[in-house]
């Protein structure tokens, strides 16, 4: 049955319902206040009335300004929560009784309310992508409203599940993909940014070129997350030479490597809900089957936080190793990278200085401060090589001093580096990494 077949049978149904109902046709979505809305939809016990009411309200959030919005989330977290008396009494039967049947009544009235709001709203049409828009406006006030936390909570408990990996498929993105999803391609890049078609044709048609997508099959056309690979041989030490307009393509079965450049997401609102682990090595799978000649997976990755950091600890007076701040104060420079003295005196302090950067720097709860390094090292990969000079575009410049890393996916230790990475916290990384380490103790 095709999405587009359901999704105006889920029209005809809310119509019906919302005549019921006797509420505002759909183009109108101001007569009712958001959270008198939610209530009804609550109470709602039909299934024609739940999808009407449910697509009434998403209309409504839809049309409100910020305040509005924010004003909405503020109700959902003060009058949405559990029954606290439902609760009182699931707590007392539990703690008097102990068994399953209790203790799954307990689980049920602890249930925030809003979650099953959340849930009637998915109901209507456009249910899943109205969700994935109203958590992207949460997000985008959490931090001004620390109270929203739980709110958030719950949309990522649902969509953990709504997202999970069985209900993904993955689509290679190729010149023949719709001109709809090749627009999100270009809109949505956000590591080497796609400068216009062209650009993007030299990145997903060439035959050394590949580009995949995960989708779901509530989001029509929506890539959720993009991967991009360039087919080499050998592993590649700088962005330059991948990206080139005048690039000599090769023949894929004469490439030994796989390199993953690129990966961005799509959905605002899906931060947080875990796939891109996924993409990466169903990619692997499909890149060994039709090509069993690469040897090699590895990624091409950005520091975006090198800078950051660096500037942190300068302002603390924590430099690792004594590093001359006279030396790294030459980074203000513009043309620094042309001038080979100055840059190969940074070379000799920056180093060392991003591998204690990547092995050693924090987040509060003992994460790698750099989120591209959480990402690959949780996913199983090898820090293997720092690349000098790898990124000498304005942003890579300003964010991690022109380095670049490779990640490697080694297929055979890519399950044991999670596991010790997960356990213990262990980083897998190369001996020329760990030498620069030990340069920077």
């Amino acid at each position: 049955m095709s999405s587009v077949f359901l999704n105006d049978l889920f029209w005809t149904i809310a119509e019906r319902g919302r005549a019921l109902l006797d509420l505002e046709p759909a183009g109108r979505s101001d007569a009712q206040e958001p959270a008198a809305l939610a209530e009804a939809l609550l109470a709602s016990t039909g299934e024609a009335s739940m999808i009407a009411l449910a697509l009434q309200l998403n209309n409504r959030f839809a049309a409100l300004d910020p305040a509005g919005r924010r004003t909405f989330f503020r109700a959902l977290v003060d009058r949405f929560g559990p029954d606290r008396a439902r609760l009182a009494q699931a707590i007392e039967h539990y703690q008097a009784r102990g068994d399953d049947a209790a203790a799954l009544a307990l689980h049920a009235a602890a249930e925030p309310r809003r979650q099953e709001l959340i849930r009637r709203l998915n109901l209507a049409p456009g249910g899943t992508a109205a969700l994935v828009q109203m958590r992207a406006e949460l997000l985008a006030q959490l931090e001004q409203e620390p109270a929203l936390a739980g709110l958030d909570q719950d949309f990522r408990h649902l969509f953990s599940s709504w997202f999970n990996r069985g209900f993904l498929v993955m689509r290679r993105i190729d010149w023949q993909t719709t001109a709809a999803v090749l627009a999100k391609i270009i809109r949505h890049e956000a590591v080497h940014a796609i400068d216009d078609w062209d650009d993007l044709r030299r990145r997903i048609e060439p035959p050394d070129r590949r580009c995949y997508a995960f989708f779901h099959p509530a989001l029509v056309d929506e890539p959720l997350i993009f991967l991009q690979v360039a087919l080499t041989q050998g592993l590649p030490s700088a962005i330059g030479p991948i990206l080139a307009e005048e690039r000599m393509p090769i023949a894929p079965h004469s490439a030994d490597t796989a390199v993953f450049y690129s990966i961005s997401n799509c959905q605002k609102g899906l931060r947080g809900v875990s796939f891109g682990s996924f993409l990466i090595k169903q990619v692997i799978d499909e890149l060994r089957r039709d090509l069993p000649e690469l040897k090699t997976f590895a990624t091409l990755s950005p520091l975006p936080g090198l800078r950051r950091w660096l500037a942190e600890v300068q302002a603390a007076g924590e430099l690792p190793f004594d590093a001359d701040p006279a030396v790294l104060a030459k980074l203000e420079g513009k043309d620094w990278p042309r001038h080979e003295a100055t840059s190969a005196a940074l070379k000799e302090q920056l180093l060392p200085l991003a591998a204690h950067y990547l092995l050693e720097a924090k987040t509060p709860n003992g994460q790698p401060r750099d989120p591209v390094a959480r990402f690959h090292l949780g996913n199983g990969a090898r820090l293997e090589r720092l690349n000098w000079l790898a990124d000498r575009s304005p942003r890579g410049l300003a964010e991690g001093c022109g380095l670049m890393v490779n990640y490697l996916y080694a297929i055979k230790d890519i399950e044991r580096n999670h596991e010790a990475y997960a356990k213990d916290g262990k980083i897998a990384a190369a001996s020329p990494v760990l030498k620069l380490q030990r340069a920077a103790r």
